[in-house]
């Protein structure tokens, strides 16, 4: 019998979470790609990887002080994203998922935008010295709090919103559990893969005490089954800072960093990364915690 083509929309997340130039831009790219790639039989992680060398060759491009090299460098970084977008509709559409997969995405945008700092680094040096370094380091720490905030945020809506099935919500403890059970011998690089994940996500917990204090209530009470009216609740308080956490994402800061390039003055992204990104990222952190700590209190009085 003949293979149902999968919708476009069965392919996102959820339309609480998607943003608009994802949904109408990048979406429908990645959808088509998804189809090419599931007929020919290739991996979500194939594609991924390939998103690699794309999203480098990005930054090779924008090291040079021209506009037609720049111009190359914003069509492989949107190229890269495309590919970003396909691995997980792939992934969907052929239930391809693994926790490597999910390290693996995570990691090729980390490595992008590597390519470009340094790039970027390279071409300013002459002006700024060794400070475009110092300018730069501090941009990339801040850039991964604030994509590794706006991940978790949306992994908790989509928890509450979809149930553990659509959600990739994980917890230090359980991490730690794996890590232990898992040996270098039998899987190394699971092993090491583990070591630095659960890390990972023990900085987005050091974050977030009053979420997790709300989530250890919950599950006391009532398990892994929450009560509808709780999910439809947090789900309602959570839905507008969705749109916060995809300005942390990609899309803002890429067009900030398109800009920024094409007036030829790159270092306005690093300023753009520390001032503006960070003050969403403490909003959005400030704004989370006391929606938990408040739905803590209900939870404790019998509200729910």
């Amino acid at each position: 019998m003949e293979q149902k083509k999968p919708s476009l929309e069965s392919t996102l997340k959820s339309s609480d979470t998607e943003e608009f130039i994802d949904i109408h831009f990048y979406r429908p790219i990645g959808y088509r790609f998804a189809l090419f790639f599931q007929k020919t039989g290739v991996t979500p992680n194939a594609v991924t990887v390939a998103s690699i060398f794309i999203g480098i060759a990005s930054g090779v491009f924008f090291y040079f002080d021209n506009i037609w090299m720049t111009l190359l460098g914003i069509f492989f970084l949107v190229w890269a994203n495309a590919f970003d977008s396909t691995d997980g509709q792939l992934a969907r559409m052929t239930r391809n998922f693994s926790p490597f997969g999910r390290a693996l995405d995570g990691f090729a945008g980390d490595l992008w935008f590597a390519s470009i700092y340094i790039a970027i680094c390279l071409r300013l040096m002459p002006v700024f010295g060794f400070w475009i370094w110092i300018l730069a380091a501090a941009a990339g720490y801040f850039h991964s709090k604030q994509a590794a905030m706006a991940d978790y945020y949306r992994n908790i809506h989509l928890l509450f919103l979809k149930g553990k099935s659509g959600s990739e919500l994980d917890n230090s403890i359980e991490l730690t559990e794996k890590f232990k059970h898992e040996t270098f011998h039998n899987n190394w690089f699971n092993k090491i893969y583990l070591f630095f994940y659960r890390e990972y996500t023990k900085g987005q917990e050091g974050w977030t005490p009053n979420f997790q204090k709300m989530f250890g209530k919950l599950k006391e009470k009532f398990g892994e089954n929450y009560p509808d009216s709780f999910r439809n609740d947090f789900r309602k308080k959570s839905l507008p800072l969705m749109k916060w956490t995809n300005i942390l994402s990609f899309n803002t800061r890429a067009i900030v960093l398109f800009i920024s390039m094409l007036i030829g003055h790159p270092w306005i992204y690093f300023v753009f990364e520390l001032t503006v990104l960070n003050i969403i990222l403490v909003y959005m952190v400030h704004t989370h915690e006391k929606i938990c700590k408040d739905f803590t209190r209900q939870i404790e009085a019998g509200a729910y």
